[in-house]
């Protein structure tokens, strides 16, 4: 039990490693149209304090003003939850992205057509996207009334297209991070709808609005801005500069990770093979009879496979099975930003992580039945045990 325990730790703490690593992957390929020269994403100042209860709407009005003449941005608004009819129950989340956010994510479609942004705010039906999650319940062509949580008006919503499975954004900050737009509708953001849009949109607006072909120092003038109307203070970093800072402390959580799984992995070959030559030097008299009657190295070796084979498929099990749980718990809290879809509940990174800690089972399996097999046959095994 002691064994399987330990196996169980290490396989948890290597699947846990290597999804992370994988999660991570993923975001660093997603970041990448944006880490390219003259794109500045802007970040609070830690160290500023915000009065938020005093900036009004006419300020940010006139940032944005500012923004329109003389920038070109991605802005991107996730996460003005409501409550909207859907199979599931869920939550869903709407999200606000203007036409430079929107080419430089290039979302995948399952069905319909890409987002138009030449309409016009409260005259037209406003074009959507939609998760996959609200499919079944708003397809292509469909409307939805519903008071938009960022304007606070009733508008009148046009389903043009359907969002793939699992469709995400990574932070920029911590790229290993992830929410699912499974149930989120996407509404296009132009000047109009700007203008008529909630103070809490523009304020969360510019928390993570992203300048195109700028330079460092049209940012700061830009952070001049914004400080002298609004009060707030901003960094704007390149996308590199947020891979180093993720880097600096991701790097070092990952080495102590990996340094106390390979310490287990170690400790698991070595209880193995003590505990296999353990129990054969209590009893070689009948390891020595039953070697005598027929039983050859190459069988025993097929023993011990089979035995470990056994035990890692136990471990392994017992990890998919609380994956997929805890996977499935995202649904039964209705949690709509991290409820996803997949085979038996495990989306690419869970099985790509399964199929690592299965190669790592292979090589400390035959780790152990080779490096046992060795100890065995340096023992000396004669007619005189059996005396």
């Amino acid at each position: 039990m002691g064994m399987l325990i330990i196996l169980f730790l290490a396989n948890y703490l290597s699947f846990t490693t290597a999804r992370s690593i994988v999660s991570t992957f993923q975001g660093y390929q997603e970041m990448e149209t944006l880490n390219q020269e003259g794109i500045y994403i802007a970040n609070l100042d830690p160290d500023s304090q915000p009065d938020f209860d005093k900036i009004k709407i006419d300020d940010t009005q006139k940032v944005y003003e500012y923004l329109n003449n003389n920038y070109t941005y991605a802005l991107q608004v996730d996460g003005f939850v409501t409550s909207l009819y859907n199979e599931y129950e869920m939550e869903v989340s709407f999200n606000y992205i203007n036409e430079e956010a929107y080419k430089i994510n290039q979302f995948g479609l399952s069905q319909g057509n890409h987002l138009n942004f030449n309409y016009k705010f409260n005259k037209e039906e406003i074009p959507v996207l939609v998760g996959a999650g609200l499919a079944t319940t708003y397809p292509v062509g469909s409307t939805i009334e519903i008071t938009d949580p960022a304007t606070q008006q009733l508008v009148n919503l046009k389903v043009e297209g359907v969002l793939k499975e699992n469709t995400y954004r990574s932070n920029f900050y911590a790229p290993n991070s992830k929410n699912y737009f499974n149930f989120s509708i996407f509404l296009p953001v132009n000047k109009n709808f700007i203008q008529s849009a909630s103070l809490d949109l523009h304020v969360n607006g510019l928390m993570d609005i992203a300048l195109l072909n700028s330079t460092k120092e049209k940012a700061m003038n830009l952070n001049d801005h914004i400080q002298e109307n609004l009060g707030l203070e901003f960094n704007f970093f390149n996308q590199q500069e947020n891979f180093n800072y993720f880097e600096d402390y991701y790097f070092y959580s990952l080495t102590i990770i990996c340094t106390i799984t390979l310490i287990l992995l170690i400790v698991i070959v070595c209880l193995a093979i003590w505990n296999t030559l353990v129990s054969i030097r209590l009893m070689i008299k009948d390891f020595t009879i039953n070697l005598l009657v027929g039983l050859s190295y190459s069988k025993l070796r097929v023993i011990f496979y089979s035995y470990f084979g056994v035990l890692f498929s136990i471990t392994l099990a017992i990890l998919f099975a609380i994956t997929a749980f805890d996977r499935y718990s995202f649904w039964l809290n209705k949690d709509s930003i991290f409820a996803t879809y997949g085979i038996f509940g495990l989306i690419s990174m869970d099985w790509i992580a399964l199929l690592i800690v299965l190669f790592i089972d292979l090589i400390i399996g035959f780790a152990i039945v080779e490096l046992t097999i060795r100890k065995i046959k340096s023992i000396p095994i004669s007619m005189g045990v059996l005396q």
